[in-house]
């Protein structure tokens, strides 16, 4: 379904029926072809046929281009990832015409992709050397207190030692202690490995290293305040520092092993305190130059970024842009010399002149030599629907569309959505206080209109500023359902009067409405106040609303039959007037019709008779007699007459329609038969006249298009009518020339 934007250069509108739709035929020079769909496409008035729907997508001329578009569309949502990682918001700006060219565009983004992915892989490497040295800066600090804790206790010890020894062995010394004093060969050489393991891994580490080795290392973890940044996945961790002593290169192999298997990061500790100072220092030296050339480096690309959102929304315009015209392009029949284009599209009747305008344009922009032609093409296609809405109206027809859209020249319904819709919820809605702060709301968004319609609002901004004339309805019969209510945020107030109502005695209070007596006329407008805050405030105002809403539905019932028989009359179908429309009417009148007059009757007498009692025995006991909820004189008569016709109305409406179609289709088709198609030669040949054998045309434009066309067809390549003969004679392969002329 084609749909007309807001705009005043077209006629007026006619909103009962879709725009009257004609099948045009375009015949574009190639050199001219992406200006001229370009402003077509400006236009919004033509909707293409795809003539080349038996091609895939990969097979179409401009498949390299589409190519080229997506590749675009890729990098573009590159950039916008990389900008929301930096937190940079697009600029907001309205969209202007852009001085770059799509080639120029495609370098542009290409430049910038290789850029960036540069700048983020070499930030991604220093980020990860940034993150080692911090930790091999805490296992320094947490290895250099091990270390040093050890030493101070080693020699503490040997101090003890040396102060007890008087040359006598006591039972606590140990047994080899003489001899391994006096021979070093025998001292065991102990290696030692440092590092990180993450802490929720540090346990189980610790009982595989123990298993391993079988209990021949010593091993001491301290836990580290702060969680740190993992160099591998870059996110924080907690994790211990750990320093394991063991012996021997079979320990090492299997603490190696047991290390890369927790992810335990390792970093060297040199056992020289001169050599830990150093090391400590260059550490810390190299992380801080680390970290100015990463600031460096996120201040180069946050810049960069920025330069990019600020055109951001331009260039990815113009992508999409480029990409719907290439796609458009696709749907048009390129010819053999592939020196022009056939396009066929729906357009409304009114827009031929703008069209041509269009093409016109195109033509000069593009400094072609040759015009595009224009005609009307006579179908017995179904047209598309068009309805030409405004900014208005646009809101009201989309909600419509949601639900179905209307056959060709059907009678509109968004017509009538603009009232039904917004008062069916101010039904539900009914608060004036409400309403006023909806219409508040409402004409702020309407009045910034300009503004705001430039600007990239959120998700659900956006689609209240969309609906913003359907809300502003919405609220101005909110207020009036609310008067009649007589709520104001849920408060009733005495705005048109005096209640009728008072109390007979200080007794009665506002509790009851037993108490309570008429003193004046009936309240004007709307719901009396003293209804509120009474006893029967809830099955006064729930029946009211129920019996509102019986009226309101059945109405709108009744006017959607009423609108089937308009385009039954208007389509000249006497079929859907005769087995449709009268039993549909007949059978929703016949029993909710019925239901709408007994509830008004019911409201201007006062009874009391039970609605629900007399619809259902309507259906039970039809010739019982009514009772107390007779309302009117005849009653059982009527209601015997209006069940008799509801029940006629049902086979009315279901038999006989279908087998009249039947029939219809039938006759129809009587004494037809399928044959074989003339070959495409014979056909062209049998245009030609008695030269037919002759000819030989090869030229899609004839398969697909009127012969009489060719004249137009080789004025639009060659420039010059009166090579018509002789290039076409050319082209065709020998069909004569006095044929070419005729």
């Amino acid at each position: 379904m084609a749909r007309g934007g807001g705009g005043g250069c077209c006629p007026s509108m006619d909103l009962m029926r879709s725009e009257a739709m004609q099948l045009v035929q375009v015949i574009i020079p190639a050199e001219s072809a992406h200006l001229t769909v370009s402003y077509l496409g400006d236009l919004g008035l033509i909707q293409f046929k795809d003539l080349n729907a038996e091609k895939s997508p990969f097979q179409r001329t401009y498949a390299a281009q589409i190519k080229r578009c997506s590749e675009m569309a890729r990098k573009l949502r590159f950039l916008k990832e990389q900008m929301s990682k930096a937190e940079i918001s697009t600029s907001p700006t309205q969209l202007n015409e852009t001085h770059l060219e799509f080639d120029d565009l495609e370098i542009k983004l290409g430049e910038l992709e290789a850029e960036l992915t540069e700048v983020n892989a070499n930030n991604e490497k220093l980020q990860r050397t940034y993150n080692e040295l911090l930790e091999y800066n805490t296992v320094l600090q947490k290895a250099g207190e091990f270390f040093y804790l050890a030493q101070r206790s080693a020699a503490a010890q040997q101090r003890e030692i040396e102060a007890n020894q008087s040359g006598q062995t006591s039972l606590e010394s140990p047994l080899l202690e003489q001899e391994m004093s006096m021979d070093p060969s025998k001292q065991v050489k102990l290696g030692s490995l440092s590092g990180l393991v993450p802490k929720e891994k540090a346990m189980a580490f610790e009982r595989i290293l123990f298993r391993a080795t079988r209990g021949n290392i010593f091993l001491r973890q301290e836990p580290i305040d702060e969680p740190v940044t993992d160099p591998v996945s870059g996110e924080k961790v907690a994790k211990n520092a750990f320093v394991i002593f063991y012996s021997g290169e079979r320990a090492k192999a299997k603490i190696l092993k047991i290390c890369d298997a927790f992810n335990a990061n390792r970093y060297p500790f040199p056992e020289d305190v001169t050599k830990q100072l150093h090391a400590v220092q260059e550490v810390s030296g190299r992380i801080s130059e680390l970290k100015a050339t990463i600031d460096m480096g996120l201040a180069h690309r946050d810049s960069t970024l920025k330069s990019i959102a600020s055109d951001f929304e331009q260039w990815n315009h113009l992508a999409k842009r480029e990409k719907a015209i290439y796609h458009t392009l696709n749907m048009l029949s390129v010819d053999v010399t592939k020196k022009c284009l056939v396009a066929e599209g729906w357009s409304p009747v009114f827009a031929s002149v703008q069209i041509q305008d269009a093409l016109q344009r195109a033509t000069l922009d593009s400094k072609s030599q040759v015009g595009s032609i224009f005609q009307v093409l006579n179908t017995k296609e179904s047209p598309p629907t068009y309805f030409q809405t405004n900014k208005f109206t646009s809101a009201f027809q989309e909600i419509v569309d949601a639900y179905g859209v209307a056959k060709y020249q059907e009678a509109n319904p968004g017509v009538f959505t603009i009232v039904t819709f917004p008062f069916l919820f101010a039904v539900m809605f009914g608060d004036w206080g409400h309403g006023i702060c909806l219409l508040l709301a409402t004409l702020y968004l309407i009045i910034r209109e300009k503004k705001l319609a430039s600007q990239k609002l959120g998700d659900i901004m956006e689609m209240m500023f969309g609906g913003r004339y359907v809300i502003i309805m919405m609220a101005v019969f909110s207020i009036y359902t609310g008067l009649i209510y007589n709520e104001f945020f849920s408060v009733p107030f005495e705005l048109f009067g005096k209640s009728a109502y008072a109390c007979r005695d200080p007794s009665c209070r506002d509790a009851t409405t037993e108490g309570l007596v008429k003193v004046r006329g009936t309240y004007p407008f709307g719901v009396d106040p003293v209804w509120h805050g009474s006893r029967s405030e809830l099955p006064f105002l729930n029946s009211l609303k129920m019996k509102m809403s019986i009226l309101l539905g059945v109405a709108q019932m009744n006017l959607g039959i009423l609108m089937s028989y308009f385009n039954a009359k208007f389509f000249r179908n006497s079929l859907n007037v005769w087995y449709q429309f009268i039993p549909q009417l007949i059978f929703l009148n016949s029993l909710f019709g019925y239901l709408s007059l007994l509830i008004i009757i019911k409201w201007c007498t006062g009874s009391k008779a039970d609605l629900y009692h007399v619809m259902i025995y309507m259906f039970l006991s039809p010739t019982d007699e009514l009772g107390e909820n007779q309302l009117f004189s005849g009653q059982k008569t009527v209601q015997l007459v209006l069940l008799l016709l509801a029940l006629v109305s049902v086979p009315w409406m279901l038999i006989p329609k279908p087998i009249l179609l039947k029939k219809q289709h039938e006759q129809r088709h009587q004494g037809h038969q399928y044959t074989m198609l003339q070959d495409t030669d014979e056909s062209v040949g049998a245009e030609l006249g008695e030269h037919h054998d002759e000819s030989q045309c090869y030229l899609p434009y004839y398969r697909h298009h009127r012969l009489r066309l060719c004249y137009d067809w080789c004025l639009a390549c060659y420039g010059d009518s009166e090579r018509f003969p002789s290039c076409a004679e050319a082209s065709l392969g020998g069909v004569p020339e006095q044929v070419l002329r005729r």
